[in-house]
């Protein structure tokens, strides 16, 4: 059996930035013990899967690790894949997923997820999770069910600085981290840490943006608002709160396509 593959830089307009990941458009679903061996082999923080439906596309995400409910930048290269590879028509894609409907639509090289928000709410700062990151944050906000939450420092510098230690990470807590702070260029600047699922620092995260928006929209009053992930690899997200909605907008660029042979 050979199934096409796809590997796309997502939050990004060139490529070796942004965050990579693998898009395998299927014409039916596969055993999900394949699936997890496929997207550990592809070693990267996100493999996506498609399955053509009624409604769109049927879409799930996998980890090296786990399978997940949310990811943005799989979504935006799955999108990018269907639109740029595969003659997509129109400017807008439905995909089905674990967390309902998700729509993308384009304009010009410019895509948007829309997405559902997270809400957070005032939490004890965990000192264990702090001695992991190597720094104290000034507030903690976690989201309703677990997940991830987000550990807020004062400075971009701070955030930059983080060099966390992983395993102790992985055993301090079950959430994944968010840390955030005010940016120099941007609204605000963030990293993302997930050992949990798989992944030590994520290089660029849609689904941390669904907590992150809405809490700096309310922090710095307003609902438009730039964000830059500082991780290695980095990327930008230009971004909306429209009501329990959460837009993101970005670029993506094909890497490599390619067969993968069962």
């Amino acid at each position: 059996m050979q199934l096409p593959i796809y590997q796309v830089d997502a939050f990004t307009t060139q490529i070796f930035a942004g965050n990579p990941a693998a898009v395998m458009p299927l014409q039916a679903w596969l055993e999900d013990e394949l699936l997890q061996a496929i997207a550990a082999e592809n070693n990267l923080s996100e493999t996506a899967y498609l399955v053509a439906c009624d409604k769109g596309y049927e879409l799930r995400w996998f980890t090296p690790a786990v399978e997940v409910d949310l990811c943005g930048h799989a979504t935006l290269a799955s999108a990018h894949v269907l639109f740029t590879e595969l003659d997509h028509p129109g400017d807008e894609v439905r995909f089905q997923t674990n967390s309902g409907e998700l729509t993308v639509t384009r304009d010009g090289g410019e895509l948007t997820l829309d997405f559902p928000g997270v809400n957070t709410s005032a939490a004890a700062v965990d000192m264990a999770v702090c001695d992991a990151l190597g720094a104290i944050a000034s507030e903690v906000m976690v989201p309703g069910e677990r997940g991830a939450a987000l550990y807020v420092f004062e400075f971009e510098e701070d955030v930059a600085a983080l060099t966390p230690d992983f395993a102790a990470l992985k055993a301090a807590t079950d959430y994944k981290i968010i840390a955030t702070a005010p940016g120099d260029e941007h609204d605000f600047v963030s990293r993302f840490f997930g050992p949990q699922v798989g992944i030590d620092e994520d290089p660029v995260t849609g689904s941390a943006h669904c907590a992150l928006v809405p809490y700096w929209a309310k922090r710095l009053g307003r609902n438009d608002l730039s964000a830059r992930q500082i991780s290695e690899r980095g990327g930008e997200l230009s971004c909306r709160l429209a009501g329990e909605r959460v837009f993101m907008s970005g670029s993506a660029v094909t890497f490599m396509t390619g067969t993968v042979t069962l």
